[in-house]
């Protein structure tokens, strides 16, 4: 229902106090010429505001902050994952770079001579690295790994906080589906769920489409460019369906549906396993370093 308020306009007189003088009594001399002071407003200009940079802008700045992991027996490609770099370090044995990725990525249980890799795409060129696994976490609590690469030193993600993680929040995922180049997909942050015990978020899910091979990829936030949260996995619905007598089945995706491991488990897992010192470093304007040196 419209409300309509009706006002009543007040007239208000300012109404002098002095007496009128009387006819005979002696009038006051007048000024003449009396000149107003002159005010003058002094108008502060305002700050500009602050361009946001544009999607294109932002996904040139996080592509970078990502990787693809390979695993390779006798040559052939067995396994493909994603994975983001977390820290840089230089040390005595020189600069180290180290990929955060999910810990079923890189089990190799079934595998005779696994070769682990971290592949750099770099638009026409890509660079592989041998990498090793320096820590995991325990599947499915804790579906984290660490990797450490010798030689490099690499743009680094910056780490949301806790009160960056909203629904709605707006965010690109960066994966490696099908064990491809780097790609790019968007959507927003579908859920939070709140561990009632830490007061810290232990699940974060998001309708970015993904795909096999995007574990371990990035989920980015859109306005700021920090890491939000690592993909784990997806729910998928089975579709069945018949064509000339024969059956046909295939997995989809369900929107909304992508679980992802959020920057507070992320940043647990780094200081439960020895790495919390990749969290302390500073950052430059483009949060990709300068990057602490340690002795290690």
């Amino acid at each position: 229902m419209n409300r309509l308020l009706l006002g009543t306009p007040v007239l208000l007189a300012l109404v002098s106090c002095a007496s009128a003088p009387s006819p005979g009594a002696a009038q006051p001399p007048v000024a003449m010429h009396t000149q107003a002071p002159l005010v003058v407003e002094r108008v502060r200009s305002m700050p500009a505001p602050v361009a946001q940079p544009t999607r294109k802008a932002m996904v040139r700045r996080i592509l970078p902050l990502n990787v693809r992991l390979v695993t390779t027996e006798a040559g052939k490609v067995r396994r493909s994952a994603s994975g983001v770099v977390i820290g840089t370090e230089v040390g005595d044995a020189g600069p180290v770079s180290y990929v955060l990725t999910n810990a079923h990525a890189v089990e190799q249980g079934d595998l005779v001579e696994p070769v682990l890799k971290v592949v750099l795409d770099r638009r026409a060129e890509s660079h592989e690295y041998a990498a090793e696994v320096v820590a995991t976490g325990q599947v499915p609590d804790v579906d984290l790994a660490l990797l450490r690469v010798k030689g490099v030193t690499w743009a680094v993600a910056d780490l949301a906080t806790d009160d960056e993680l909203e629904p709605g929040e707006d965010v690109v995922v960066a994966a490696s589906p099908y064990g491809r180049a780097l790609s790019i997909s968007g959507g927003m942050v579908s859920q939070v769920e709140w561990d009632q015990e830490t007061k810290h978020p232990r699940m974060l899910k998001t309708d970015a489409p993904i795909g096999y091979g995007a574990s371990g990829g990035g989920i980015f936030s859109l306005e700021t460019g920090k890491l939000l949260a690592i993909v784990e996995g997806y729910r998928t619905a089975k579709v069945d369906f018949e064509v000339a007598a024969q059956n046909f089945s295939f997995d989809v995706p369900m929107p909304g549906e992508t679980f992802a491991a959020p920057s507070a488990k992320v940043r647990g897992f780094l200081q439960a396993k020895g790495f919390g010192r990749l969290l302390e470093r500073g950052t430059d304007a483009d949060g990709a370093g300068p990057q602490k040196t340690a002795s290690r």
